[in-house]
């Protein structure tokens, strides 16, 4: 009686296995995996614009890349080219301009830095679009370019800030520098070229 017993619950238990048993089909495909929907809430919003930190500089007086005319250096008039700067952040409230050389023979030479520039500004030729700081002749007008010898690169920069700078007129390039650091929301950059050979 004991083993019909334990044959009947071996065959109960080998009918079980095999009911609930891993079945497979023809193609032995996976199941699909459940598509997880996160809440909104927590899906970071996507950025459709790679270059929404920079924005462009143009001028009419030269291209990108491109040589400056004499009028606008140590050779000419010395005055500086207009300069338009592009489509900025809506948040914007003002502009910093660093005008530099990093071809000078002693390291990178600054030839102009002006803040609290407005935004949507046109900075005409010849004309101080804001708060000036030191250049590199301890001056606080523009320096049109002025190379030694060879061709320079000249770099006109612009910082789109989130705030105005509570910094005087004839500031170093370090404090404007340490003043703007948390603020810079885009920046844009024109490079013009220039040798007195």
């Amino acid at each position: 009686m004991r083993t019909l017993m334990k044959i009947f619950t071996l065959a109960t238990m080998i009918l079980i296995i095999a009911a609930s048993g891993c079945t497979t089909t023809d193609t032995d495909e996976p199941e699909p995996i459940p598509e997880i929907i996160e809440d909104e809430d927590d899906v970071p919003e996507q950025n459709n614009n790679e270059e929404q930190d920079t924005f462009t500089i143009s001028t009419s007086s030269f291209e990108n890349n491109g040589e400056i005319p004499s009028r606008y250096t140590c050779d000419g008039d010395n005055i500086n080219p207009e300069l338009v700067p592009g489509i900025l952040p809506e948040d914007t409230v003002s502009l910093v301009l660093i005008v530099d050389d990093p071809d000078a023979p002693r390291g990178t030479f600054t030839h102009w830095i002006v803040w609290n520039i407005a935004p949507g500004s046109i900075i005409k030729e010849n004309t101080v679009p804001g708060v000036q700081g030191l250049n590199g002749a301890k001056g606080t007008d523009y320096l049109g370019p002025c190379p030694p010898s060879g061709t320079h690169r000249y770099f006109y920069r612009f910082y789109a800030l989130d705030t105005m700078l509570d910094i005087g007129s004839g500031s170093t390039r370090t404090a404007l520098e340490e003043a703007m650091q948390e603020h810079i929301i885009a920046e844009g950059e024109l490079m013009g070229t220039y040798s007195r050979e």
